[in-house]
């Protein structure tokens, strides 16, 4: 109980970050249970009730279909959360290990530094666009491709904190002891690391679901059939005038979730990083 409440200290200290966290989790509860709170199939067509402004019946009205928006966009969360959770496991899994070999392998370090550099010459859309027309069109492909984008960045931020942990004193009074490098590594290097790359999990969480929205907006991303919140955006941008519930809603599920992300990772710098943490405990006293 204290360890959760020690967790929670950045939060109650911060109402936006705690409202943040409201929201995330509600964005999480409706994907998971989606099934059972969606009032309608968000793929049942009604064309006699196409373009219902909001109502009783319909909370966020229907679309050009007839579907039921309000069942589209909590489907859609579902789509937003593997999209996040994906490219985050792909850029942890990617990243992390080419930063570590970086630091401790620097002629390798030279080479994988370099390509990385490379690889963020190119700006985050065009690269990914870039890919998913190698790769084509699917959810899977956009998780890859969202990911290989991000992975540069985890890449970088976990070169720099390992380079710095490896000239700690710690670290040398290991190595002078005798311990090899796969040791160093597990015991010191990568234990130090998650702290900031959990901070790094949520920022690319945040930026993965902008990308997906981006690509499923352009045509490149989930097939249309899939509710997500780029392709009721992409669907319902000829009806803005005439229908603007239909852009409103999923938009503003889109920057809801981004926003609450990064609230979400300053609240979890505050708590991890010793010199943030340090000033929230001191906040307050005389």
């Amino acid at each position: 109980m204290d360890l959760l409440s020690s967790w929670l200290v950045p939060f109650l200290k911060h109402r936006l970050s705690l409202c943040g966290l409201v929201v995330l989790i509600g964005v999480i509860l409706a994907a998971l249970l989606a099934p059972v709170i969606t009032p309608y199939d968000p793929l049942a067509m009604d064309p006699i009730g196409r373009l219902q402004t909001p109502n009783m019946a319909h909370w966020f009205g229907t679309d050009h279909f007839g579907r039921d928006t309000l069942s589209r966009v909590i489907y859609g969360a579902r789509l937003a959360l593997l999209i996040g959770t994906g490219v985050v496991g792909f850029a942890m899994a990617t990243g992390v290990p080419i930063g570590v070999l970086s630091v401790l392998f620097p002629r390798v370090g030279n080479v994988l530094m370099r390509l990385v550099d490379l690889m963020m010459a190119f700006p985050a859309l065009l690269l990914a666009l870039g890919l998913i027309v190698i790769l084509g069109q699917g959810v899977t492909n956009a998780i890859l491709a969202i990911g290989v984008v991000y992975l540069t960045t985890t890449a970088r931020i976990t070169y720099s904190v390992a380079l710095r942990l490896k000239a700690e004193t710690f670290v040398e009074a290991g190595r002078s002891m005798g311990a090899n490098t796969w040791w160093l590594a597990t015991r010191h290097i990568i234990p130090n690391l998650v702290s900031p790359l959990l901070v790094q999990a949520s920022f690319v969480f945040a930026f993965a679901q902008l990308g997906a929205a981006s690509l499923d907006f352009l045509g490149l991303g989930a097939p249309p059939d899939i509710p997500s919140w780029g392709n009721m955006l992409a669907e319902s941008r000829r009806y803005i005038t005439r229908a603007p519930w239909l852009l409103f809603f999923p938009g503003a599920m889109i920057v809801l979730t981004a926003f609450s992300l990064n609230l979400v990772g300053d609240a979890l710098r505050d708590r991890l990083d010793p010199r943030f943490r340090d000033e929230l405990a001191n906040k307050g006293k005389p």
